[in-house]
Formats: structure tokens, sequence, C-alpha cells
């Protein structure tokens, strides 16, 4: 593992120990040349779909931008990080378990925002407001009441 702070190598690991949902193993490792200790994070790179955009390119399933996207919608409001990496954890498993070899987009978003909805409702409409780009104050209205009326 190259240590982030020389570039060296060889680091020995200190501590080993998984996550509390087991899927993720965090090992705390000392380069062997400058000695500094830093994190890493091994996860198994399982075979998800492939994302079918709107405008019909296909990419890899990209966990970090489901975050980053969540974070955004959760900016400050009362969602801890734990809260934000359970919902991608909750999509990737959702998504290891179709059958599919590729997913439109739409679809996922569709789930972050059932995610979000469950979680905080402010967030929820952040999302919604850029995931579906309300044309004009009307339609953005128009979800609002439908989230008022559940």
């Amino acid at each position: 593992m190259k240590c982030p702070f020389c570039g060296n190598l060889d680091s020995k690991v200190i501590d080993s120990r998984p996550d509390k949902g087991g899927t993720v193993i965090r090992r705390r490792r000392e380069c062997e040349d400058c000695a500094k200790r830093f994190t890493t994070y091994e996860r198994i790179d399982e075979m998800l779909p492939l994302v079918c955009k709107k405008d019909g390119r296909r990419e890899p399933f990209d966990r970090m931008k489901v975050i980053s996207g969540i974070k955004k919608a959760c900016e400050k409001r009362p969602v801890s990080i734990e809260a934000i990496e359970k919902m991608a954890d909750r999509l990737e498993i959702r998504l290891q378990e179709s059958s599919e070899r590729e997913i439109p987009a739409s679809l996922i978003g569709e789930w972050i925002m059932n995610e979000l909805h469950a979680t905080d409702e402010v967030a929820y409409v952040r999302f919604a407001s850029v995931y579906r780009s309300f044309k004009d104050i009307n339609e953005f209205m128009v979800e609002l009441q439908d989230l008022l009326k559940k």
C-alpha cells in the first residue's frame, strides 16, 4: 500500500477490524520508511449493473457519486454520515440482488428519493428539485403538495 505521506510502497498492518455490518475491513497501517500511520478500507469489488444515463451513455455504478448527491441534499440537516452510508449500502445491495446487467439512472434516482423521503423530508425535496429538474415553481409546489398529503 502506497504511503500517502512519502509515497513508499512498504507498510505494515498494525490493526485490522471489520465494520459493524461486516462488509468493510478497516486497516490501520504504518509506513516502514517515514513511520507515519494511515487508514485504509477494504471492500469486496462486486459486479454491479451498468448505469444507463438519460443520454444513452452507460457507465459503472459509482458509490461515491451517490454519497456525494445524498450529502448535498442533507447539507445542514440532522442526518449523520452513518445514515448516508447506510442508504448507499442499501442501494448497493439492491443493485447486487438485481439480476439486471443494466439499470436506468432514473430508477436509482427514485430509490434514493425513497430513502431520503423516509429519512428527512427537507433533504428529499432538495434532492427531488435537482433530480427532477423542476422547470418552474408550480412543478415544485406540486411535489410539496404531494409530500404534505403523505
